[in-house]
């Protein structure tokens, strides 16, 4: 009886010895591992979490938990479940931080954007800045908030918002962006 139960029981044996194998201290083993599964950690990540960078955030996160974890894995239990337990957890949680900033999130103070008025290259008017900040994603006004308004390490914005690093990075990047494309061609008019 070959079928599809049988190719996902093998590619759960295969998982598990590839595992046993890292716990041993076997780096090629713990690479091929990484690679093989990821493909269904973003799927679970993706199932759970519809926003597609928010997904990939999860997924590093299940990458980075299954690290720190990968000590617990007992090699005579299946692979499978407990990583799909590790990505499920990573993207729930992930999803309720989401939640949670999105329903605190405040608008942007006079005091905040004077600090980003200080280091702007331009002579943009302070009511212009203020619409194009407000028309950033919430994710982005965050980043941009935490990492160039209050000056907070990639580590503090972190914890803080709840985002990890690079999603700090890429999100504040995209503000910084699409505010000079916004302002540079308003300025242009």
């Amino acid at each position: 009886m070959s079928g599809p139960n049988e190719g996902r029981l093998e590619q759960d044996r295969h998982w598990s010895a590839l595992m046993s194998m890292a716990q041993g201290g076997d780096a090629a083993a713990y690479a091929t591992l990484l690679r093989e599964c990821l493909p269904l950690i973003r799927a679970i990540c993706r199932r759970i979490l519809r926003n597609p960078a928010e997904a990939e955030d999860a997924a590093q996160d299940t990458l980075l938990t299954l690290h720190r974890v990968r000590h617990t894995y007992d090699p005579s239990r299946p692979f499978r479940p407990w990583l799909s337990a590790i990505a499920e957890r990573r993207a729930l949680d992930r999803g309720r931080g989401l939640s949670r900033r999105t329903g605190r999130e405040t608008a942007l103070d006079a005091a905040e954007f004077a600090a980003v008025e200080a280091v702007a290259e331009s002579q943009i008017e302070a009511a212009d800045l203020r619409a194009a900040v407000q028309q950033l994603p919430a994710s982005q006004r965050t980043a941009l908030q935490l990492t160039k308004i209050e000056d907070l390490s990639l580590a503090e914005a972190s914890s803080r918002s709840g985002m990890s690093v690079g999603a700090l990075k890429v999100a504040t990047h995209r503000a910084i962006q699409s505010l000079r494309r916004r302002l540079g061609a308003e300025g242009k008019r």
